[in-house]
């Protein structure tokens, strides 16, 4: 599996300017099971470079991707941050190495709390679990040094760009379903201005909201 990222690393550098990742990224890639976090019916395909169904219509993303969003963050030991789509806990699990404390929301109950249980289990005690809609974020946490988002929005949830920390960055999927999204880059300055960059054309299953 590291392989396979170095490699798509060095294919993609020119798109995201990435050719490789820092070396603390790759290494909590290889520490962290990711056999754990897919179901048994798929565990013979964790460790390959592909994204996996967890159930309830939603996937575990590629490991590349993972990394890949994990190394643009240019996340530290103390900075605290927001994942918005839980999933089965993976992404979650590798930035609770990198970072003091994650927050990670999940609009999916049954996900939320089996994610929960699991990373409690497995041990990754600095993160937070909350079952609820992801566009608001989470106020009472903010602000954040980085915010994660792993399904795609038709444009930036603005809550978001509030709860983000000056100097803080933001990596989202931007796209509607069935057409090409595109992971986006969103930094904040100190001045609290804006500014995004298209890395790459991905494809997430769409950004859930509460009826």
């Amino acid at each position: 599996m590291i392989h396979q990222i170095n490699q798509m690393a060095l294919d993609t550098g020119i798109e995201t300017g990435r050719t490789r990742f820092e070396e603390r990224v790759m290494e909590v890639m290889e520490q962290v099971p990711r056999h754990q976090f897919v179901p048994d019916s798929e565990k013979t395909h964790a460790y390959e470079n592909r994204p996996l169904p967890i159930g309830y219509g939603q996937t575990i993303s590629q490991p590349y991707i993972v990394a890949l969003m994990t190394d643009l963050l240019k996340i530290d030991d103390n900075d605290v941050v927001l994942e918005i789509g839980t999933g089965s806990g993976y992404q979650a699990a590798i930035l609770s190495k990198l970072v003091k404390k994650i927050y990670t929301i999940e609009i999916i109950e049954e996900l939320g709390q089996a994610a929960q249980e699991r990373l409690t289990k497995l041990g990754y005690n600095n993160v937070n679990v909350k079952i609820g809609d992801g566009y608001y974020g989470w106020e009472e946490a903010a602000p954040f040094d980085g915010i994660i988002v792993t399904a795609a929005a038709s444009q930036i949830p603005p809550p978001l760009i509030e709860q983000l920390k000056p100097g803080g960055r933001m990596i989202i999927p931007i796209g509607e379903p069935l057409v090409v999204q595109h992971l986006t880059l969103v930094e904040k300055n100190q001045q609290g201005n804006i500014e995004t960059r298209n890395i790459l054309p991905v494809a997430f299953v769409p950004f859930t909201r509460k009826p």
